[in-house]
């Protein structure tokens, strides 16, 4: 019998931080609204309280008074993700800081550290792999687990290899996590949400009618705010009222491929196999500015964050061993539009200079005129970097202009 996992970390971000901060367990924590490395907060506390030997080995000794309160917070950011506790107020991810302020002042706010949770989801998943070796990486804090052939992968219909994943994990990083184990990945997806957190849920095909056909038909991994404002149009709003039409109706009224995926779904049936390897598109990085900026008056922050952004591309790219010929930029305007601009390359590039000097290029081609809300740089047309060395292509890359080389407008230009 198929048994396939879905492993869930709980609220990663959140309890990455609570293991930096345990005084802060149980408590509404949201993170989010912008990146700051914890040298910063050290720098600020040794200034207001130089009676303390602060020190990154000293940080649960922070008082509570001292961490920033949403109720505080002015500026457009956005949450990344919440602990349980914030949650019951109504703070989720994707929300506004502002909107969760009026939801839960007293909430306290963390700045996101990307590096702390990547090296986290690099050991929860080293941990899986050791224990199951076939894995498909969904992400920084979710994973699919082929159960079927492991030992003790059918034992308890995959609980209790859920049990013994979740006991390693835990005992190597002090993280919970939920695990939903069913005979596909789309009703895997499903499970791992029933019994949160640090919950294991098991699903067969015998539960289909019981467990999943009362569930909103949103809960499929598939149908978004469109497609379920359509369904309702047609008075279906469970997965059971979905399962009750039939496939040529579906086709008919959703297309042909997404119709008969909808009739497939809803009997919960899902034949896709678990990747463990899957090659990325495009590697790329953005940021939402706290406030609008402008292309003059703001052109050395500008040019710094763009530089910025450059340079993480280019420490993406080598750490996950790729170069690529397409560069590109994203920016949003203060009224919401976006703009994308690339050009492609004679060469493979994959060093920060070069990534630099041709997305400044493609800033040319953009009004800057404008203020703007978001700025972000891509690199795609990627090889994997062993591929071009294997070419006989050295690290010969596109002549790069000086980092004093002023990317955006001038005072002349200023309106």
């Amino acid at each position: 019998m198929r048994r396939i996992a879905h492993l869930d970390m709980d609220a990663f971000y959140a309890s990455v931080e609570l293991l930096r901060y345990p005084q802060l367990k149980g408590l509404p924590v949201v993170i989010g609204g912008g990146r700051r490395r914890v040298d910063d907060m050290l720098e600020r506390l040794r200034k207001e309280h130089p009676e303390h030997a602060w020190s990154e080995n000293k940080l649960d000794e922070i008082p509570l008074a001292f961490f920033p309160r949403l109720s505080g917070y002015t500026g457009r950011g956005v949450i990344t993700t919440a602990t349980y506790a914030a949650r019951q107020f109504g703070v989720g991810s994707a929300m506004g800081v502002m909107k969760a302020a009026k939801l839960c002042p007293d909430a306290i706010l963390l700045p996101v550290d990307f590096d702390q949770y990547r090296h986290y989801s690099q050991r929860f998943k080293a941990i899986i792999t050791d224990i199951a070796p076939l894995m498909e990486n969904r992400g920084v804090d979710e994973v699919y687990i082929d159960f079927t052939d492991v030992p003790g992968g059918q034992r308890e219909g995959g609980r209790v290899l859920a049990r013994l994943i979740q006991k390693a994990i835990f005992d190597d990083t002090g993280l919970t996590c939920s695990v939903g184990v069913a005979p596909n990945k789309l009703l895997a997806k499903m499970a791992s949400e029933f019994n949160k957190p640090n919950g294991i849920s098991i699903v067969t095909d015998a539960d289909l009618t019981n467990m999943i056909w009362p569930l909103p038909c949103r809960k499929v991994n598939g149908i978004g705010p469109k497609a379920e404002a359509k369904l309702a149009q047609h008075d279906i709003h469970t997965i059971g009222d979905l399962a009750q039409r039939d496939r040529v109706w579906l086709m008919q009224h959703f297309g042909k491929s997404y119709g008969a995926w909808l009739h497939d779904a809803a009997h919960g049936k899902d034949d896709r196999p678990i990747e463990t390897a899957s090659e990325p598109v495009s590697i790329s990085r953005e940021t939402t500015f706290e406030h609008d900026l402008h292309a003059v008056r703001d052109r050395e922050a500008l040019g710094a964050i763009f530089t910025q952004l450059c340079e993480q591309v280019a420490a993406d790219l080598q750490r996950k061993g790729y170069v690529g010929k397409t560069i590109g930029i994203k920016l949003r305007y203060d009224n919401f539009q976006s703009v994308t601009r690339d050009q492609t390359l004679d060469s493979y590039i994959h060093q920060a200079p070069a990534i630099r000097q041709a997305a400044g290029q493609c800033l040319k081609r953009v009004d800057l005129k404008r203020r703007l809300r978001l700025l972000g740089v891509r690199v795609g047309s990627l090889m994997k970097i062993e591929d071009w060395q294997a070419q006989g292509s050295r690290a010969e890359e596109t002549p790069a202009q000086p980092y004093t080389e002023s990317l955006f407008g001038d005072e002349s230009e200023q309106n």
